[in-house]
C-alpha cells in the first residue's frame, strides 16, 4: 500500500506545512485527499506537478490522517527528501 510510505518516513502534515516545504524544494512526494474543501486539492496538485514533485490522491481526509499517525484528519502530507 503506497500510504505506508507516510508511516516510516520524515514527514510533514497539513497543507501549510505541504505548500512551505514544497516552495522550499524539500519533498520528494505529495499525498492530497481527494475530499479536501474544493479547489484548494486541486491546486496543490498542480503546484506539486508544476515542481516536478511525484503526487498521489488519498480517497479521504481520514484516511490520510490515519496514515500519518496522527488523530485527526489531514487534506495534505508529503514526505520529505532523504
Amino acid at each position: 500500500m503506497p500510504l505506508s510510505e507516510l508511516a516510516a518516513a520524515k514527514r510533514v502534515v497539513g497543507e501549510k506545512e505541504v505548500r512551505r516545504a514544497l516552495a522550499k524544494g524539500l519533498l520528494r512526494k505529495v499525498f492530497v485527499a481527494i475530499d479536501a474543501e474544493s479547489g484548494r486539492g486541486e491546486i496543490l496538485l498542480a503546484d506539486a506537478e508544476a515542481a516536478g514533485v511525484e503526487v498521489e490522491q488519498v480517497e479521504s481526509r481520514l484516511t490520510l490522517g490515519r496514515a500519518c499517525a496522527i488523530d485527526r484528519s489531514a487534506a495534505a502530507a508529503g514526505l520529505l527528501k532523504r
